[in-house]
């Protein structure tokens, strides 16, 4: 008798034997239809056996056979076996999270068609239109060439504004089949001369034979993605693949408009979260049959199937968003290493300012070091002022002196930006007379006042209130905001700069759809001369006529309880800094602080962040914290207080486990969220296998404890963040 041993979605951290009969025949890596607890579900095949340790007779025939040929290769099954194992995940969870929804569903994988909008005789002659977003479509198809439909969503545009200019006979619509991508030299549009550093940086990579890491560390401005196409020339005219991972889908739009203009006939995809199933089916077969040279993706785009991959390519290697926060916690950065690996090609981890733990490595010379200490188009480097706000009088968030600089900038002819990393109004409304704030009723967090909505919002549930005319509590009329947020400021500058343009970029100015591209193509255009904006703003963006930063609230990292805060301080401080003088101009970084004295801010700002990084790991060191060791949380969250803090209590054994120190169980930095509440216990260890054995019996030890189907728990390896 023939069995399967297969994988199913369901939070079990096993695999499933069927009996496979004798006119059947399947290959591991195919999806089958089985019964499972009276339901019909799609599962993969990780295993061929002769034989199972369940007796015959309680063993179930497979329903039906769904792929003649596997969808995932043995290689690739091998990547999510390490995923799942490395962070303590289900296998079948982790299988099917790789997938496509399409493909979990059970739908046939060929998709040979994409919709593709090319510009017609009478487009090509590219005439005025009333419309600017379909003026700008023309532009980018005159541009782009023949482009894909989720391509061009992808850049912002939509169907309405692709099919008025298709009635307008402007542009017209295919269906084109994939043709698998030839080995034939492409063509390289001009590319600039490399800098010294650009051009050691890049001979080195060049030259590299099968796998090695290379930490591209380079300030902002110094042309790390000069080098990243550069290296990519190679592999393109090789006729092998590319990955080239971006944290965020609001620098997609931007980055490959720049690939596309140095590859133009070169496939290149986009992987993110905004395409339709069938769209991420489309790209994820594309990679698969080799019909694609070039993905440029957000984190999950790490599980795509290549079929030829010779290079990837994690820019922003610290930012956080390449951590998975829920499900299958995984990190993208680290499982491209691990990818590469196992691949034997060479990965490019580019950042100015390296995660630490991507730095010790290079210290040790796990990863190659390589340093672009100079700006590409400026020789001054930008200068830092600490603005001391103790005793100032502000106005609208702003010291006397930082609106001075504004104003001179602005009479200069550039643009300025501020950045508060924190949207809406107001973070909380107060009753001046009784002291009532504005609480979530079913978070342990205030609710932001958002005045142009007129609302009082939750950021963590999304529950939604109107704004109180009178305090709840005394029945007084003066309530007021407090606190500073990105919809105030705007509403402030508008005011005292009156005939200046001003643009917002948060996710609450942002919503619809194409609205960010707008905004961002308004700005380089020179419509607006303040921007406002958050986290959105700050990163990858090139805003040449910039001159002037200025931040806002930057003491939050100085004293947090969690030990990452001046980390990701000094890294957001450098980002943020880095969009000021990139015109070839230096230009002023303004530090708005009530402690200008304090010395990590005078190392970060006199010295910089690499050393100010060194300087960290030191610390770290010392206090003995990653990456000198290695942590785990789990994570426990229920309606029921008492059940999570006993659930997590039983977890802590009796006598110590060697090796292993514990913390806890302790509630969240945010005890209650969406009306749960939420426990930790911290788990760490000098030796990462010391750390996944005791795990190991973690795992054995939840899954047979009677609280564990009454609660939500998780276990997050290498965390980002305590929240």
């Amino acid at each position: 008798m023939s069995f399967v041993e297969v994988v199913i979605k369901v939070p079990l951290p096993r695999t499933f034997d069927y009996l496979l009969i004798e006119a059947q025949t399947v290959t591991v890596g195919c999806r089958v239809e089985v019964s499972f607890a009276n339901r019909t579900l799609v599962a993969l095949v990780v295993a061929l056996k002769n034989h199972s340790n369940v007796p015959v007779n309680k063993i179930k025939p497979i329903t039906r056979i769904i792929d003649c040929y596997p969808i995932l290769s043995a290689q690739h099954i091998e990547l999510l076996r390490f995923t799942a194992q490395y962070y303590c995940h289900p296998l079948g969870e982790t299988l099917f999270t790789a997938l496509p929804a399409s493909l979990r569903s059970g739908e046939h994988p060929d998709k040979t068609t994409v919709a593709t909008v090319t510009l017609t005789a009478k487009g090509a002659e590219l005439p005025k239109l009333r419309s600017k977003k379909q003026q700008a479509l023309l532009s980018q198809l005159a541009g782009s060439g023949a482009s894909s439909v989720t391509e061009l969503k992808a850049l912002g545009f939509t169907k309405q504004q692709i099919d008025a200019l298709q009635e307008k006979a402007l542009v017209e619509k295919s269906l084109e089949h994939d043709t698998k991508w030839t080995q034939a030299p492409r063509t390289i549009n001009s590319k600039p001369r490399l800098n010294e550093e650009q051009a050691a940086a890049f001979s080195v990579i060049n030259q590299q034979q099968g796998y090695r890491t290379f930490l591209l560390e380079g300030i902002t401005g110094s042309g790390k993605t000069e080098v990243y196409l550069q290296c990519l020339e190679k592999i393109v005219n090789s006729g092998r693949q590319a990955l080239v991972l971006v944290p965020e889908i609001g620098l997609t739009p931007q980055t490959v408009n720049r690939f596309r203009r140095r590859f133009p006939d070169t496939p290149i995809d986009l992987w993110h979260s905004n395409l339709t199933d069938n769209e991420r089916l489309h790209v994820w077969r594309r990679t698969e049959q080799g019909s694609c040279a070039l993905v440029i993706g957000t984190r999950s785009s790490i599980f795509l199937p290549f079929k030829n991959l010779g290079m990837m390519v994690v820019d922003e290697e610290h930012d956080s968003s390449f951590k998975q926060q829920d499900g299958l916690r995984y990190h993208a950065r680290d499982l491209a290493v691990y990818r590469s690996a196992h691949a034997n090609i060479p990965l490019i981890l580019g950042t100015a300012t390296p995660a630490l733990e991507t730095l010790r490595k290079a210290i040790n010379n796990k990863f190659q070091l390589l340093t672009l200490s100079k700006r590409a188009e400026t020789k001054v480097a930008n200068q830092f002022l600490l603005i001391d706000m103790k005793g100032q009088i502000e106005q609208g968030g702003f010291a006397p002196s930082t609106l001075q600089h504004i104003e001179r900038t602005l009479a200069c002819a550039k643009q300025v930006m501020v950045f508060l990393n924190r949207r809406g109004y107001a973070p909380t409304l107060l009753c001046h007379e009784c002291g009532w704030l504005s609480q979530c009723t079913h978070c342990s967090a205030s609710t932001t006042f958002h005045k142009a909505m007129a609302r009082l919002v939750c950021h963590h549930c999304s529950q939604q209130s109107y704004v109180p005319a009178q305090c709840p509590d005394c029945g007084s009329t003066q309530i007021m905001p407090v606190g500073l947020g990105t919809e105030q400021l705007e509403d402030f500058l508008k005011g005292h700069f009156p005939d200046t343009p001003i643009s917002r970029i948060d996710r609450d100015s942002t919503r619809r759809k194409g609205a960010l591209e707008t905004a961002l193509a308004d700005i380089n255009a020179g419509g607006s001369r303040i921007l406002v904006g958050t986290q959105m703003l700050a990163k990858g963006h090139h805003f040449a006529d910039v001159n002037l930063v200025v931040m806002l609230d930057v003491d939050g990292g100085l004293y947090s309880s969690d030990f990452r805060a001046t980390e990701h301080m000094a890294q957001l401080i450098t980002q943020v800094a880095g969009r000021a003088g990139r015109s070839g101009e230096p230009g002023t970084v303004l530090l708005q602080t009530h402690f200008p004295d304090h010395p990590l801010l005078q190392d970060l700002v006199n010295n910089g962040y690499q050393d100010f990084a060194r300087y960290a790991l030191k610390e770290r060191q010392e206090v003995e914290l990653p990456p000198y060791t290695h942590l785990a949380l789990v994570r426990v969250e229920g309606t029921n207080a008492k059940l999570v803090i006993d659930f997590l209590t039983d977890l802590v054994p009796a006598t110590p486990y060697s090796g292993i120190q514990l913390l806890g169980p302790i509630p969240a930095p945010m005890e209650r969220v969406a009306g749960k509440y939420r426990y930790q216990l911290h788990i760490q260890a000098p030796e990462r296998p010391v750390l996944h054995r005791y795990l190991a019996q973690l795992l054995s030890y939840i899954s047979e404890h009677k609280l564990a189907n009454r609660v939500r728990w998780s276990i997050d390896i290498d965390p980002m963040d305590t929240y």
